[in-house]
């Protein structure tokens, strides 16, 4: 099979499009024909390594521990181990390969069984595959993170964005009432995806407006915690996203809970997300959709930070 492989860290240059033995099944492994496959600002920093301390995490310390890249993928079973009972070949798939040693990137896949949740019928590979990684941290951090509650106010800082987009319609799908802080050329896709008041970050600060909320979810990370709490109800919560170290230290013991997101592939919740996705609930903003071969090109584009909603990666 062919993969996007990369030897060492670097831009999205270092990758190399490269034929390579597809690996054996183990009992318990599935290999999937990848159709489609999500890209990530996290891919870009996997693939840079950077933060550093991202290599201690299993990325590897001075150079990719897993050489093809790319977390988000959606695509047919092809072949099954023999202690395999859930799948079969010809099963629509999607996973988040992020702890399963990545490999999006590549003509087909190999991960556990336990990996993989079935794409439910009508929902799209495509649709599938921009899910995995943005729509699970955007549940878990208005769901678990935040403990947001039907008829609540929540505030979604970034909400044009991959974890964004899917975080406004998650928050309504779960009954709240959302704000939504966007760019003005981005206002009326929030507002489309169900917020019920947009705000333009350019010329509207919501720190300062007065107006307070039971959860401000931050996609962005570039406020100080002492603006974001004026938003936030004294019993509500604020959580990011993006690491912000003065919510490393211990939290304070009054005031609203103040977190930093530190979501987890689940296989379990983004079956929810796929039910959402078959009701309707949930419509995946994808702003491009490029052929596998243009990785390089899409990964430069997810850098910028501008896109809105996902890139996807088609086979």
């Amino acid at each position: 099979m062919h993969a996007w492989i990369a030897d060492r860290y670097g831009p999205p240059e270092v990758l190399d499009w490269r034929e390579v033995d597809p690996r054996a099944l183990a009992p318990h492994d599935v290999r999937v024909r990848v159709h489609a496959a999500g890209v990530n600002p996290a891919d870009v920093h996997a693939l840079r390594g950077e933060p550093f301390f991202l290599r201690l995490t299993g990325l590897g310390l001075w150079r990719p521990k897993h050489p093809v890249p790319g977390t988000d993928v959606a695509g047919l079973v092809e072949a099954v181990g023999s202690a395999v009972r859930r799948l079969q070949p010809g099963d629509a798939v999607v996973a988040d390969l992020s702890a399963r040693g990545r490999g999006a990137f590549a003509e087909h896949v190999v991960a556990p069984e336990d990996a993989w949740t079935p794409v439910p019928p009508g929902v799209t590979l495509e649709a599938a595959a921009s899910t995995p990684m943005a729509a699970v941290t955007a549940l878990q951090g208005l769901r678990d993170a935040g403990g947001l509650e039907p008829g609540q106010s929540v505030l979604v800082h970034g909400a044009s964005g991959g974890v964004g987009t899917f975080a406004v319609q998650i928050a309504v799908a779960l009954g709240a009432r959302v704000t939504a802080v966007a760019s003005a050329r981005n206002l009326d896709l929030v507002r489309s995806l169900g917020a019920e008041r947009a705000l333009d970050y350019a010329t509207e600060d919501f720190t300062a407006t007065g107006d307070r909320y039971d959860l401000v979810f931050d996609t962005v990370g570039n406020r100080s915690v002492a603006d974001v709490r004026r938003a936030v109800r004294a019993e509500g919560a604020f959580v990011t996203t993006a690491f912000l170290p003065a919510l490393a230290r211990p939290p304070r013991r009054v005031g609203p809970r103040m977190t930093n997101l530190l979501a987890r592939p689940d296989p379990a919740d983004l079956a929810v997300v796929a039910g959402m996705l078959a009701s309707g609930a949930v419509v995946p903003v994808v702003e491009r959709r490029m052929p596998l071969h243009a990785a390089v090109d899409a990964l430069r584009h997810v850098a910028t930070r501008r896109a809105r909603g996902k890139v996807v990666l088609v086979a």
